[in-house]
């Protein structure tokens, strides 16, 4: 199995992280952030990955370091268990409808992170979480585990709808990218020959 465990300590915050992208979506997820809580355990529901994730973060600050941190660790996490990443399927993309909201999400499992990030929200805050912090979530997430990263609301009025759209389109696309392809199982899909140069 393919697994990948994280322990990130700085001043700010204190994360134990560990992922089995063949897992069945079993989680654990405690960062002190409820609403962040409830979009992780999206992640590993309809992702099928098995992630634990605790954190005692500065949250008499604010929350962005928790917010951050958690995203570098578990994108640390996902990169170790994908490994050299022989095999995998590489790319992924999915519509994801969430009542009113479709989102959509594409991603490449090139090395090479970078994220295109476009989703408005229309009030601050969902339960504690600024809404700011989601993009900067996805940000932290796709350059700690090398991901090309693209994420779209296309519609949608309810808040609640629109981010946890998105996180389901996340979980699937990234479920389809990192499946083994049992006709490449022993290579690298790029032509280079690595993934990230």
């Amino acid at each position: 199995m393919r697994t990948g465990s994280i322990t990130r300590t700085t001043a700010e915050t204190d994360i134990k992280v560990s992922v089995n992208l063949d897992g069945s979506g079993v989680y654990d997820v405690n960062t002190g952030i409820g609403f962040l809580d409830h979009m992780i355990e999206q992640l590993s529901r309809h992702g099928l990955i098995d992630i634990t994730l605790h954190v005692k973060g500065d949250l008499h600050v604010d929350e962005h370091h928790t917010v951050e941190d958690s995203a570098i660790a578990l994108g640390q996490a996902i990169a170790q268990a994908l490994g050299d990443k022989k095999g995998i399927t590489r790319y992924g993309s999915t519509y994801a409808p969430m009542d009113e909201a479709l989102a959509r999400v594409a991603l490449d499992i090139s090395g090479r992170p970078i994220l295109v990030w476009k989703a408005r929200f229309s009030q601050p805050r969902l339960g504690t979480m600024d809404t700011e912090m989601f993009e900067h979530w996805f940000h932290s997430l796709a350059q700690a585990a090398g991901i090309t990263l693209h994420i779209e609301c296309l519609y949608g009025t309810n808040n609640h709808h629109i981010i946890e759209g998105i996180y389901k389109a996340f979980a699937r696309a990234l479920a389809q990218a990192i499946t083994i392809d049992p006709r490449k199982a022993d290579a690298v899909p790029s032509t280079k020959g690595i993934l990230g140069g």
